[in-house]
């Protein structure tokens, strides 16, 4: 509930590169800034930023959008949520109405979980600061670790009291729904149906996302009761809001510190992680015990290249080295090892050192992965099977590099390193490469085929705009790529002047009708591999929809209008009755004819800054164009060329309608050949759009 002028306030307001700096490390390119995708895995930067714009766009995968449309998609924020933020971090006040029991009812359940999950913080850590219990059990726990104010308060540290009821008991008070404390695992029924506290009595460690939401909590019990407990820790379990494997410990307070240095330390507990924070260490996140995963290692990457795996000296730690390398390494990671000295963990170690102490340390004793893997894996080994399989294990590593010019340093070193020649070594990489890429192509291979067994069931009736799509089948647009090629938007000096279609002074042609006339084919808009013909009537809407293309034309009550793009778009489907593929591309049309006329409107400022995130992006990836617009394409069109155009658009849609309708004709007939009644039925249809289409191609100018 938050008023069009504080909206319109927010977006001034808010800086794209700044936004975006946030979860991406970007880096300037003349006057805007690239950075890696954070929306899909991307090893070359192709994510750009244009603060004229105020937009980002990746060129690979399509996403992007303002400030706005960006954190609604990289932190799953609803459109309020998203302007909450940006208001938190301009300082812009925001007077929100009290929402109304329907308006309550609305909240979607992932804002409310989100809501839950911070509450829940911020009542814990008003527990370990103001309750008895909470100073006396939870605060000396925390100095007992020795971790100063301002370090709880940062990481928001907490106490559960042990009541295991109050928790609940105070949500409800406050008149939050105990249900999505349940959903978020905060807490469950016990066995007489009453909500408890998961985490009762146990020191709280929220889990902050890179946006700064409490997605989780992890739990400690206290030492005078850790005799016989068989967990220590507990954590939340995955929910809508949180999966353990996308998440990183810390990475919330490390994440401009790990810009800055263009590295980070990969550690295990929540505690090293703050030990390190509080020691002057910053650049620092944990897995918290978990196996490293793709989508962790992902996150990472966001913000640096480089990862050095900082571990106990133990068995344990060297396992837990050993154990991410090579997902790491395959991911385009470059990777260290630091082992500590026997004895000591991060937590322990940062607590001796000065934070010049500890870089000095790391300095000069981490190693490079291939060296650490040889030590560990071959001190000592003299059995020659043994030995084979470590060497083995240490080519694989190498074979996961990306960059062929580093693999084949790396296997020089390998052969200076095991007195093993340099061809044995390559050879079997190679193999390894082989076979990891005869897995990907088998892989790829049964996708494949399960996709082509989809596509070879009957397709309906193509599903029209207004209703949601039946069943699977439906007829798709066509389409793909994200990126329109640069003559996807021709300028109107490229057109003939075809025959109009509209009668100048009547609108009122009879539904199912088609426009008559011949017209010329050059210049015409047609469906590219990037955009179907519905795609680009759309994208002509959102560029053009206000633009009047037609004057004085009369109705069927006598009184003379004028027509612009969007509504002789609407006009000139109703009266065949076609409609969209696309539920978006309906919504739009509808709003460009209802907002044409008004004062200022300009559709495609409109639509790109819509607050639905989807019509936005839809928006966005209709109109950026990775190559800049010719000087013609931005001058202001003379509404006959527009009209040409337009035109055009609206045969291209009638020729794919017919092309879609005698694909599925074709498709019913070779299912119904008992059925003689309704393969004649299907045949005499045929012949009709048959007919239809060679008029219609005839008026494009490809017959």
């Amino acid at each position: 509930m938050i008023d069009p002028i504080t909206i319109e306030r927010i977006k001034e307001a808010a800086d794209i590169v700044d936004v975006v700096s946030e979860f991406v490390s970007l880096k300037r390119s003349g006057s805007n800034y690239k950075g890696l995708c954070p929306f899909h895995n991307d090893r070359t930067p192709s994510f750009y930023v244009s603060p004229t714009r105020g937009t980002c766009h990746c060129f690979t995968c399509g996403e992007g959008g303002d400030s706005v449309g960006f954190l609604m998609k990289h932190e799953q924020l609803t459109y309020p949520e998203a302007l909450r933020w940006l208001a938190n971090r301009y300082g812009i006040e925001i007077e929100e109405k009290q929402l109304t029991d329907e308006q309550r009812k609305k909240q979607t359940e992932r804002e409310a979980m989100f809501i839950a999950n911070n509450w829940a913080a911020e009542y814990y850590t008003d527990i370990l600061h103001n309750d008895v219990d909470g100073r006396a059990v939870g605060m000396q726990y925390f100095r007992q670790r020795g971790f100063r104010d301002d370090i709880i308060n940062k990481f928001r540290l907490g106490f559960a009291p042990a009541d295991r009821y109050a928790m609940p008991r105070k949500a409800k008070e406050k008149g939050y729904n105990l249900s999505y404390l349940e959903q978020t695992g905060l807490c469950y029924a016990d066995n007489k149906g009453e909500m408890v506290d998961r985490f009762s009595g146990r020191a709280m460690f929220p889990w902050i996302s890179v946006s700064g939401n409490v997605v989780a909590f992890g739990g400690r019990v206290l030492d005078q009761r850790t005799k016989g407990v068989n967990q220590k820790y507990i954590n939340s379990p995955d929910s809508v809001i949180y999966h353990k494997d996308h998440e990183l410990y810390g990475i919330y307070q490390a994440k401009k510190a790990i810009g800055k240095e263009d590295f980070v330390f990969m550690v295990e507990g929540y505690t090293d992680v703050i030990s390190m924070h509080q020691c002057g260490i910053e650049n620092v996140v944990a897995n918290s015990g978990t196996a490293l995963s793709v989508h962790q290692i992902h996150l990472l990457h966001r913000f640096t290249s480089n990862i050095v795996l900082l571990y106990d000296g133990d068995d344990a730690g060297i396992h837990a080295a050993l154990r991410g390398t090579d997902m790491l390494l395959a991911e385009g990671m470059n990777v260290k090892v630091l082992l500590l000295p026997d004895g000591d963990d991060p937590d322990s170690f940062a607590k001796k050192h000065s934070a010049d102490d500890f870089r000095k340390y790391v300095e000069e004793h981490q190693t490079d992965f291939i060296e650490f893997k040889t030590r560990v894996l071959l001190q000592g080994v003299t059995d020659p099977i043994k030995r084979s399989e470590a060497i083995n294990s240490i080519v694989k590593s190498v074979s996961m590099i990306t960059d062929q010019i580093v693999r084949a340093t790396y296997i020089k070193e390998c052969s200076s390193r095991l007195g093993i020649s340099e061809q044995i070594l390559l050879t079997t990489m190679n193999n390894f490469i082989r076979n990891y890429r005869d897995e990907q192509r088998k892989e790829e291979e049964r996708n494949n085929r399960a996709l082509q067994r989809n596509e070879e069931r009957p397709l309906p009736p193509p599903s029209p705009v207004g209703r949601e799509p039946e069943g699977e089948g439906v007829l798709p647009t066509q389409g793909g790529d994200d990126t329109p090629p640069q003559d996807a938007f021709l300028p109107p000096e490229a057109f003939s002047q075809p025959s109009n279609p509209h009668s100048e002074g009547n609108i009122s042609s009879p539904s199912g009708s088609l426009p008559t006339g011949e017209g010329g084919g050059r210049g015409r808009i047609s469906a590219t591999p990037s955009l179907s013909v519905q795609e680009l009537l759309i994208q002509f809407i959102i560029k053009y929809g206000e633009q009047v293309i037609l004057e004085n034309v009369e109705t069927a009550d006598g009184n003379t209008i004028s027509l612009n793009v969007a509504q002789m778009s609407q006009i000139d489907l109703a009266n065949d009755n076609l409609e969209f593929y696309n539920p978006l591309h309906t919504r739009i049309l509808e709003e460009a004819v209802a907002h044409s006329e008004d004062e200022g409107f300009k559709a495609e400022k409109y639509f790109r800054f819509h607050a639905d995130y989807d019509i936005s992006q839809l928006a966005i990836k209709l109109t950026e164009d990775p190559v800049q617009l010719t000087k013609s394409y931005q001058m202001k069109f003379e509404p006959e060329r527009l009209k040409g155009m337009l035109e055009h658009l609206l045969l291209d849609v009638r020729f794919e309608f017919v092309e879609n309708r005698l694909a599925y004709i074709r498709q019913e007939m070779g299912l119904c050949s008992n059925d003689p009644e309704k393969y004649m039925s299907l045949i005499a249809e045929m012949q009709q759009l048959q007919k239809l289409r060679m008029k219609i191609a005839k008026m494009l100018g490809r017959a």
